[in-house]
């Protein structure tokens, strides 16, 4: 579990293609302490396993899967990347329950100035757009934001200043595609509702 409340900007070092997938290596300065093999480590919003360090990084395998289904197929040596551990019992839960487990993509369509912060809007499937509601929560690229409004597939957050500068959201530009992954609250209780109506 994570929170969406980014710890590091870290970037791509190395990308190996293996045997139909890849494994990659991140830099991740000053986020390391205390971590080990095997823990979880959210990349851009995706549950990555470190599986090896690397002087000030890691080393995580990402499957044919997770290179299909989110933005990291995509991924570029160079490219900044949002990195959070994972929750433990003694880190503030500050944004919302994220698992990690990105829903799909999105792309931004447009973002403008308002007083000191940034707006920005998405559109994103519209297979997910049932589970955004104005005031609830979505994670972009593994940050915890809240949704201002929502129009059928479109939607629209508030960046603030610190949020800009402080992960990868700042230099997003109008055309890029994003991870996406909805409020874990709007899956369970879609589940929820759906086997209710399978009861006979």
């Amino acid at each position: 579990m994570f929170t969406g409340i980014i710890e590091a900007l870290g970037s791509i070092a190395d990308i190996e293609v293996v045997g139909g997938d890849c494994r990659m290596r991140f830099t991740a300065p000053g986020l390391l302490a205390g971590t080990q093999i095997g823990d979880s480590i959210a990349v851009n919003g995706v549950c990555l396993t470190a599986t090896r360090f690397v002087d000030d990084g890691f080393v995580a395998d990402l499957s044919a899967e997770t290179l299909k289904l989110t933005t990291a197929g995509g991924w570029q040596s160079g490219a900044a990347v949002n990195l959070e551990r994972a929750l433990t019992p003694s880190k503030p839960l500050g944004g919302h329950m994220v698992v990690g487990h990105v829903d799909g993509t999105g792309t931004l369509l447009e973002r403008f100035g308002d007083a000191r912060s940034t707006r920005m809007r998405f559109e994103l499937p519209q297979g997910l757009a049932r589970y955004v509601a104005r005031k609830g929560s979505i994670c972009i690229d593994g940050v915890s934001l809240t949704v201002n409004d929502v129009e059928g597939a479109r939607f629209g957050v508030n960046i603030i200043p610190h949020t800009l500068t402080h992960t990868t959201l700042g230099r997003l530009q109008p055309g890029q595609v994003v991870n996406l992954e909805v409020d874990l609250l709007a899956r369970y209780l879609e589940r929820l509702l759906d086997s209710r109506n399978d009861v006979v």
